[in-house]
């Protein structure tokens, strides 16, 4: 059985990752890239679906003991898990290292005190669980194959199989050190190299140590600032810029709902303020790949531009079922590709055009043809701002004039101006003037409830949207003027939960509500975020130290954060590790800091 969402640690290479519960499984493992077939799915689905458990012998029909203590080694994503048993104590380190080849998950046994009887029991089921494959020796190797993977066995304890499942046996003594590798290669290849764990752990732990040297953050959060940049670092593909939303498919938003997605794409949004989180840190490298991934993936094309596309920029997405799977805690359907790939939402410009003034405004190297697309973006808004869409939220519902769109439409034609403005492109420059004039008197006018001095979640409605919280952040509106300080009260009221954190919008049970789904979900660790930052802002900074310290707290032991935190169960949930809540995360704590607003 799965752990809890928050029971797990994420291990990666750049490419691809993993998740590692407590008790040592492996229960989510893609290869070779975030978006192939999954080799280890018991997180979606049963033992029977792949796992690669790791740790202290037990008895037959007992629970797997959980690690006493587990951390991650230094400011890197090697994990690092020790047991406490009646014969001693025993330490399992887990890492991928930065891909020279093959990817590898490498896992070394080291015995602390005591000697300890341990187990490794490996289930490999190809294509997310359905697929049994073909497990033999080659040159002393065991290798499973099926179809076109291969998944290559690398140990020194002695393996045997039963019940389709690797098996090793072993003892640890203080000093022992045993590794175990698994390494994917097309199955129509030569074997991958055989795998040296002592010298990739070196490498690895020096490509974070030198990785993290380069953040420009030395505040009062720096621990959590750190994880969560290593985080997003995680979730980068390192072949292509691309970064993935989160590494898993349909984990819940509503634990035993339906509200399951792939989220293993690139959101041009997601990847937009990603971007911007690494600027401001110091990590231009990565915000120079993104941006050649975006150029590359629209293609100068922005009539048709995708509100996400493969970590490679593929465009077809196709959304599909696996109904041999029955979900996370039987929270079904368990969905593959997404079909929201071809929804229109018009925010999207706002935060492209929003990342690459960023990376212009801090001195990014100039690439012509970014400015380039910038103008081909505002020249498509021109002719479509003012069109209903599907919104940030991806609604499944009936298209509505959503004011955070409007926004963002706003943004990006004012972010284009500044670069006519600063003489780095030419344009239109008393058009897109009064375009800019007009979207603004638009929100404000249809997009506003004079009577209860809010902004709502669009034009004509009552309901509240926690996205409005952007409207200072992006300069739409100055945070004095009184009605964004009635729109962060209004919110304050009406989308809070018991535990003061905020709901995205408002859903309506088992009904269908603006989202065109039924059943609730959690309260979204983003717009919670966004919060405290729009407090800090109106000058509440001591409200918003508060509220960003109660989101700490919810991170798991490892500092990791999901979409969502459910605060019925007390749990997290949603896909996860979830860049869309650690963005906001560094965000807010660069602003708490530069505004003197931390505790001792």
């Amino acid at each position: 059985m799965a752990g809890r969402i928050e029971d797990y640690a994420l291990i990666g290479d750049m490419q691809t990752a993993a998740l590692v519960c407590r008790d040592g499984t492996v229960d989510w493992l893609c290869l070779p890239r975030f978006d192939s077939h999954a080799i280890f799915a018991g997180l979606l689905g049963t033992e029977e679906h792949g796992f690669w458990r790791l740790g202290p012998a037990h008895a037959a029909g007992a629970e797997p003991p959980t690690a006493a203590r587990r951390t991650y080694r230094g400011d890197s994503l090697i994990l690092e898990s020790e047991w406490d048993t009646p014969r001693g104590t025993v330490r399992v380190t887990d890492f991928m290292p930065p891909r020279d080849g093959a990817p590898q998950l490498i896992r070394i046994v080291e015995g602390v005190s005591g000697r300890v009887p341990m187990r490794s029991e490996l289930r490999m089921r190809f294509s997310y669980g359905r697929v049994v494959p073909w497990v033999h020796k080659h040159e002393g190797r065991t290798v499973a194959v099926a179809g076109p993977d291969s998944v290559w066995f690398d140990s020194e304890a002695e393996t045997y199989g039963k019940d389709l499942t690797t098996y090793a046996d072993f003892t640890v003594a203080p000093g022992d050190r045993i590794a175990f590798t698994i390494s994917w290669e097309p199955s129509h290849k030569q074997p991958p190299a055989l795998p040296e764990p002592e010298q990739s752990l070196t490498a690895t732990e020096d490509f974070w140590r030198e990785w993290v040297e380069h953040c420009t953050y030395h505040g009062p959060y720096r621990e959590a600032v750190i994880r969560s940049l290593i985080t997003l670092k995680a979730l980068t593909y390192a072949p292509t810029g691309g970064i993935v939303a989160a590494p898993t498919t349909s984990l819940p938003e509503d634990i035993g709902g339906v509200r399951n997605w792939d989220y293993r794409y690139t959101w041009l949004r997601d990847a937009a303020i990603t971007l911007s989180s690494l600027l401001r840190t110091g990590y231009r490298e990565e915000a120079r790949a993104w941006r050649e991934w975006l150029l590359r993936s629209v293609a100068g094309d922005p009539e048709n531009l995708q509100i996400m596309y493969g970590i490679a920029g593929e465009r077809e997405l196709g959304e599909a079922e696996l109904d041999w799977l029955p979900g996370y805690e039987n929270s079904g359907p368990v969905r593959v590709g997404n079909g929201a790939a071809h929804q229109l939402q018009l925010d999207v410009y706002g935060e492209v055009t929003e990342a690459l003034h960023l990376a212009h405004m801090t001195g990014l190297a100039r690439n012509d043809y970014a400015s380039v697309l910038q103008l081909k973006l505002i020249r498509y808004l021109e002719d479509h701002w003012n069109e209903p869409d599907e919104g940030i939220w991806e609604v499944r519902g009936p298209r509505r004039h959503f004011v955070h769109s409007k926004v963002m439409a706003w943004v990006a034609v004012d972010r284009t101006i500044k670069l006519i403005e600063s003489g780095d492109a030419d344009g239109p420059l008393e058009r897109w003037k009064e375009l800019r004039d007009d979207i603004h008197r638009d929100v404000c006018e249809k997009g506003y409830d004079k009577e209860r001095n809010t902004f709502t979640q669009s034009y004509g409605s009552k309901e509240l949207d926690a996205s409005l919280l952007l409207i200072p952040q992006m300069g739409f509106l100055p945070p004095d003027d009184k009605r964004v300080i009635g729109t962060i009260e209004a919110i304050q009221r009406e989308l809070s939960t018991s535990d003061g954190f905020i709901l995205r919008y408002p859903t309506d049970g088992a009904d269908e509500g603006v989202d065109g789904l039924p059943g609730d979900e959690g309260a979204f660790l983003a717009c919670s975020f966004w919060m405290a930052d729009d407090l800090a802002m109106i000058g509440r900074v001591d409200e918003a130290r508060r509220l960003f310290e109660k989101l700490l707290s919810l991170r798991n032991d490892l500092g990791l954060l999901a979409e969502e935190w459910d605060p019925r169960l007390q749990r997290q949930v949603g896909n996860f590790p979830q860049a869309f809540s650690h963005v906001p995360l560094i965000d807010t704590a660069l602003r708490l800091t530069a505004s003197g607003a931390y505790g001792g």
